[in-house]
């Protein structure tokens, strides 16, 4: 289920970024009140052809991250940081026809870009009320525990605290008032460029499993 955000906080954010490059438009989706929700950094290509976020390549891998955890598609909510796919513009030359060609290649979004959003962000969060997030990579990491948080040295930890919230003037951030348990992991694009990273995150991904059955929290995902 996609969730429906408030026209006017809608409003709000396309004023905010009506100059930057970024196209499409995917909502977060998943239940309510879910045990887990997913944070990414932006929509890719794949999620602004088909309005389904995580569905292209590293889409694929995380669902099989969280299934082998006994979590799902349908019981996580899944979101990002920034909603619209964030690119760059490449003049290259074509091979066969000689021709220079425009490339739109997806990059990383702008912490101008991170904070444009952060109404939105923030009332997702609040709307959906997830008990455990799970940043993917350090644009989401960082949006939620400052720049100082880096995925390099907090994956697979399982913190306790309560994360940033946009102030209401939207000239940055401040501490919400809401705690959270925050469990930090790769992007899963991170180790499909790097293979090496591969045994990291599966052992990151089962060290969170073995937490929420601790916790008790996959019953409750089970049920929902």
């Amino acid at each position: 289920m996609q969730i429906k955000y408030p026209a006017k906080l809608l409003a709000q954010v396309e004023e905010a970024v009506k100059d930057r490059p970024l196209t499409g438009f995917v909502a977060g989706a998943g239940p309510k009140h879910p045990t887990v929700m997913l944070i990414g950094e932006a929509p890719g290509r794949s999620e602004t052809d088909s309005r389904v976020p995580f569905s292209g390549t590293s889409g694929k891998e995380l669902m099989k991250l969280i299934e082998g955890v006994g979590l799902s598609r349908e019981t996580v909510h899944i979101t990002s940081v920034v909603r619209k796919r964030p690119y760059s513009i490449k003049v290259v030359t074509d091979k066969k026809t000689g021709e220079k060609v425009e490339k739109r290649p997806n990059r990383t979004p702008t912490k101008r870009e991170v904070l444009a959003f952060g109404p939105l962000f923030d009332w997702e969060l609040a709307t959906v009320a997830p008990k455990v997030l799970v940043p993917l990579g350090n644009s989401s990491l960082q949006r939620l525990l400052g720049p100082g948080a880096k995925i390099g040295e907090l994956h697979g930890q399982v913190l306790h605290r309560p994360v940033l919230v946009t102030k209401p003037d939207g000239t940055g951030y401040q501490i919400g008032t809401r705690d959270y348990y925050i469990v930090p992991m790769y992007h899963p694009a991170a180790f499909l460029y790097a293979r090496r990273l591969e045994p990291t995150v599966q052992a990151d991904w089962q060290e969170f499993g073995k937490w929420l059955k601790k916790m008790a929290f996959l019953p409750c995902e089970k049920g929902v």
